[in-house]
């Protein structure tokens, strides 16, 4: 079974990062994120723009409790 991917527009990848469109334009043309061409036009899978947010999310770091207050 063939599963499709939904192609995304330029315009549909900035909404869903929260960014304008030179930044997904940019990601294209740096060859950071997986496009397809379909004539003259860009499209990003889904998926891509998913596996790009998995791949760049830095997960916070756990401070250890010294103990150690300092008064104010």
């Amino acid at each position: 079974m063939v599963t499709v991917d939904r192609l995304l527009t330029v315009d549909q990848v900035a909404e869903r990062l929260g960014t304008g469109a030179r930044f997904p334009r940019r990601l294209i043309e740096e060859r950071r994120i997986t496009f397809v061409k379909v004539g003259r036009h860009v499209r990003i899978p889904e998926t891509a723009v998913e596996e790009y947010v998995s791949a760049n999310t830095v997960q916070p770091v756990l401070l250890r409790s010294t103990g150690l207050r300092r008064a104010a």
